[in-house]
């Protein structure tokens, strides 16, 4: 089973509501379009929810999207069978399987692999500092790749902590442990070991 305090960090950076939806935010929808419009569209939000990327990785990876029409009736196609999705599986159910099928850098598909990747370790053994790394990384698996651009990652994961504070998810005293841990010395380290190996039985 997922740690609760994994699960968290990926609904607090990804999708704040994801609890309170019924598959679509129409908050979300509604600030990125204001966003959107207030940039001359520009910059864009994506407004997808935790159950619109599961069905992203696990149904629509494959299909590109070469004009603005594809993008948008893909978009529609999304939300509708988010909505449906919800009517037969639970906030639980679906919050899990876009955990074990999330792209997370390194070749790595689902936290349990990235966890082994990043940390060598299961994912029932991560503590808040270590999941708010792997939350970081969602946003871009190569931009936020936290062995080959630790400043990124970092800098997004204090912005994934702090929110997980403000929402109650964490304890100040947590919040103060993570930000104190040098967490990206023990991710080189490990990387380090792990290229190692890999050379000797290569």
């Amino acid at each position: 089973k997922i740690p609760e305090h994994v699960q968290n960090a990926f609904v607090d950076v990804e999708d704040e509501r994801f609890y309170e939806h019924n598959g679509i935010d129409l908050k979300g929808i509604i600030r990125a379009g204001v966003k959107g419009i207030a940039s001359g569209f520009k910059k864009t939000e994506g407004a997808s929810t935790i159950t619109q990327q599961l069905l992203k990785n696990s149904v629509f990876d494959f299909m590109s999207e070469d004009t603005l029409v594809e993008k948008i009736e893909r978009k529609l196609q999304e939300q509708y069978l988010a909505l449906e999705l919800e009517k037969i599986m639970t906030k639980d159910e679906i919050l899990e399987a876009y955990l074990n099928t999330i792209n997370l850098g390194q070749n790595t598909l689902g936290v349990q692999a990235a966890a082994n990747r990043y940390f060598g370790k299961s994912i029932s053994e991560l503590d808040i500092s270590e999941a708010a790394v792997l939350a970081a990384i969602t946003k871009s698996p190569t931009e936020y790749n936290p062995i080959k651009h630790p400043d990124a990652n970092k800098t997004r994961r204090a912005l994934v902590l702090k929110n997980m504070l403000d929402q109650g998810y964490i304890s100040q005293n947590d919040y103060d442990s993570a930000m104190e841990d040098d967490i990206y010395a023990r991710i080189s380290e490990h990387n380090e070991e792990t290229q190692s190996t890999n050379t000797v039985y290569s």
